[in-house]
């Protein structure tokens, strides 16, 4: 995986991958900001804790608290606009490591949206029940983080790439076969989704990322004749 992550990061100097990264920034972006505003608003015009005294430490406290907040939840609220790039990023990251390849799987727009906006409201519901464990339990709090957003971003991703290569059937297969490292490689792109001003662009990495660890996992786990066919290449073709 760490090889994947350098081929990931180097192809930020492809210029139309930049113009992609501009994207993704200004999408996040926006994304963040209303997330900051929507908590911000929450806080200050809503007893949470029916504790007096508590609710109005929170409205004060709200601008710092709310980007705080915001940031913990921005792995799942970003993945919304996944779907709008997510696509491009993968044909350039094929076309300069696995040329060859015959046209991917177009994934259907309403399809791949619906998914996006599934696994954001799952990922956000999840992280709002946990939140109370990211600020009592100092230590334990990123490794509950790490847990459960790796476990959701990983599936994410790794399906919105195998989908484009492996019949649904084969890559819930190598899916299931790789969890634990889907898993990891999970837990690596939220904490990259975590870190400011880099994760305005993390989508487009963590894409990238994924498209490399993808290519080596597959022809690793043998993904079949039928996947490699689909694939362009025989089992096992690494980046060049």
């Amino acid at each position: 995986m760490i090889r994947a992550a350098f081929l990931a990061l180097r192809q930020f100097a492809d210029p139309s991958l930049q113009r992609l990264m501009l994207r993704c920034a200004g999408l996040a972006l926006a994304v963040f900001v209303v997330l900051v505003l929507a908590i911000i608003l929450v806080f200050a015009n809503f007893d949470l804790t029916g504790v007096g005294w508590l609710d109005v430490t929170l409205g004060y406290a709200g601008p710092g608290l709310a980007f705080v907040v915001a940031l913990l939840l921005f792995p799942g609220a970003v993945t919304m606009t996944l779907n709008l790039f997510a696509e491009q990023v993968a044909e350039l990251v094929e076309r300069r490591h696995y040329p060859g390849r015959p046209p991917a799987r177009a994934v259907p727009l309403a399809e791949a949206t619906f998914a996006a906006i599934r696994l954001a409201l799952i990922t956000i519901a999840l992280n709002l029940l946990v939140l109370p464990a990211y600020f009592l339990l100092p230590g334990a709090n990123l490794v509950i983080f790490l847990a459960l957003n790796g476990y959701l971003l990983g599936r994410e991703y790794f399906e919105l790439v195998a989908q484009r290569r492996l019949p649904a059937d084969e890559a819930s297969r190598l899916q299931r076969r790789l969890r634990l490292r889907i898993w990891a490689a999970g837990a690596i792109i939220a904490m990259t989704l975590t870190i400011p001003v880099f994760n305005l662009v993390a989508p487009v990495a963590a894409t990238a990322f994924m498209v490399h660890v993808f290519e080596r996992w597959r022809g690793r786990a043998g993904a079949g004749a039928i996947g490699a066919a689909a694939a362009g290449v025989p089992p096992g073709n690494g980046s060049r």
